[in-house]
């Protein structure tokens, strides 16, 4: 009786549906090309840099851009992509690189941008098309630090609705083609060429849509780029709960161009006397205002 039940079951279920894992490839036989039309090399004064060129196989999308290590991933559109990114002090080395059943495909090219270093950059991406892994940044204020408690509702938080940092951070969405803050790779991308002291915390929130069960987040932290107190961190955490808001890592900006970065899933409490000591109480705090971070509710706290 209970093999025929579980015969019967089987054919009445379902098969599940495919999910998406990792970044898709183009479905070419044949190597791509990548043709970089920009940067073109030589020198820059500008802040931002121009990623620009074609592809010969039009299925590859996205493309994996690599500047200086971090990494970030760039929709296609007809074979084309384009789009500007924060550049680095002194060298930057673009490699654009193109996947499809023949393997990866690079184009790379260097170039120098005569600006000050960049103190704080923060870039989000995911693996996952129809995804959003929304980036959060909680800035320090006067208020949010007293006698050595951290007081999350009184820290600046600039997000996708929101994106007016106080104290002059830019926070940049994953606009691509035209279209306004679109789901799937990002990047979500956060500069600030002049971060106070005090503690951030960098928080993603999860929305997957239609059969996408999980996606893996990839954020990039880079800290007084090109300097001898330069930090970088990569850090990879799966999400799948949805409406999830996920601490990522919390950053300590310590003055004279030093700082620290905690990454509660791989990192030992930090024992500087400037860390507060209530970072989980605070991460808590933070995420049960869902989105908005106040008056939405719906976040789900995954834990450190």
């Amino acid at each position: 009786m209970l093999t025929a039940f579980l015969a019967l079951l089987l054919t009445q279920t379902p098969p599940a549906q495919p999910r998406q894992q990792g970044v898709p490839i183009g479905k070419g036989t044949q190597l791509a090309k990548v043709t970089l039309t920009a940067p073109t090399g030589g020198w820059t004064v500008d802040r931002m840099m121009l990623v620009e060129g074609s592809l010969s196989d039009t299925s590859v999308d996205p493309v994996v851009v690599s500047i200086n290590g971090d990494r970030y991933l760039m929709r296609t559109y007809n074979g084309r992509f384009s789009r500007k990114f924060p550049a680095a002090s002194g060298k930057n080395i673009v490699t654009v690189m193109a996947t499809n059943k023949a393997g990866t495909a690079r184009a790379q090219v260097t170039a120098y941008a005569q600006i000050p270093p960049v103190p704080m950059k923060v870039i989000l991406t995911s693996d996952t098309e129809g995804v959003y892994t929304d980036l959060h940044l909680y800035e320090p204020t006067q208020e949010s630090l007293k006698d050595g408690v951290l007081e999350g509702a009184k820290m600046a938080h600039v997000y996708w609705a929101d994106t007016s940092s106080p104290s002059g951070g830019t926070f940049f969405l994953n606009e691509q083609g035209g279209d306004f803050d679109q789901p799937a790779y990002g990047p979500y991308l956060y500069v600030h060429r002049a971060p106070p002291k005090g503690v951030y915390l960098v928080a993603t929130n999860y929305w997957p849509s239609g059969d996408k069960a999980h996606t893996v987040a990839t954020l990039n932290l880079s800290l007084f780029e090109g300097t001898p107190g330069e930090v970088r961190r990569m850090v990879r955490i799966p999400l799948a709960t949805p409406g999830t808001t996920r601490v990522l890592a919390w950053v300590n900006i310590l003055g004279d161009n030093q700082a620290e970065v905690y990454v509660p899933s791989q990192d030992p409490k930090p024992t500087h006397p400037s860390w507060p000591g209530n970072l989980e109480e605070t991460a808590k705090e933070i995420s049960t205002g869902g989105e908005g971070g106040g008056d939405e509710g719906g976040g789900e706290y995954e834990g450190e």
